[in-house]
């Protein structure tokens, strides 16, 4: 009798304990969602493109040299600077966020600078420039491209230097080609799936080449200059 009371009273206890349990709902254990983030693929920049450029060349350095059976020195330097325009077509491949491929440009304007200094008069033209570029750039998340530019050019050049002065007499006049360089860096915005945005930093080398008068009369031509450009593109 003395056994029968304790397990009654424990049975009753469990009995009550379930029935909490079970008017409670039990124990719940809380529900963990997982979050999934979802990263943006980048934009599509594949495929052919043509495009428009306007631009401004400035800051160009050509120190001007006389040298004649009689004497040399450099009266003066050239600055070239000016508008240009052009048009340009190229090709880009995509690799996940890396974009690169080749451009054929053409650029014409007044980019050109003059003195008469000491007797010497000096002129220096970039009548027009055809370039081969290849860009290579980087997608950022917000549909832009940033890219770097290198790339060959052959410039049409106007040059000349004439007068007699304590240098010496020279007359050079020639209209010439030239092969050179471009380096740079452009950013380029997708404005809609077929136009883009773009600007770019160009610096343009056209390396030294002497230029002669046949009379003994010389001068070393070396025209370069900076480009600050904008532009247009045109999927297609």
């Amino acid at each position: 009798m003395y056994h029968v009371f304790p397990k009654a009273i424990l049975s009753t206890a469990l009995g009550l304990g379930v029935a909490v349990s079970a008017h409670a709902g039990g124990y719940v254990p809380p529900v963990v969602e997982e979050t999934v983030v979802v990263t943006p693929a980048p934009a599509d920049w594949q495929g052919g493109y043509a495009g428009l450029t306007l631009g401004y060349a400035l800051a160009g350095d050509d120190d001007v040299g006389v040298r004649t059976p009689t004497g040399f020195g450099t009266p003066d330097e050239l600055e070239l600077s000016g508008v240009n325009a052009g048009l340009r077509i190229g090709y880009r491949w995509q690799r996940d966020r890396w974009v690169f491929g080749p451009e054929l440009g053409f650029e014409a304007g007044n980019v050109d600078d003059d003195f008469s200094t000491d007797g010497y008069e000096a002129e220096s033209e970039i009548k027009n420039v055809f370039a081969l570029r290849f860009k290579t750039g980087y997608v950022l998340d917000n549909d832009m491209l940033v890219y770097g530019i290198i790339g060959a050019a052959r410039a049409k050049i106007d040059y000349k230097v004439e007068g007699t002065g304590s240098h010496g007499t020279i007359g050079v006049d020639d209209d010439y080609s030239e092969t050179g360089y471009i380096v740079g860096f452009g950013i380029e915005k997708m404005m809609t799936e077929r136009m883009s945005l773009t600007g770019e930093y160009e610096y343009a080398n056209f390396g030294k080449d002497t230029r002669r008068d046949g009379l003994g009369g010389s001068t070393q031509a070396t025209p370069d200059y900076h480009n600050l450009k904008v532009g247009l593109n045109f999927r297609f």
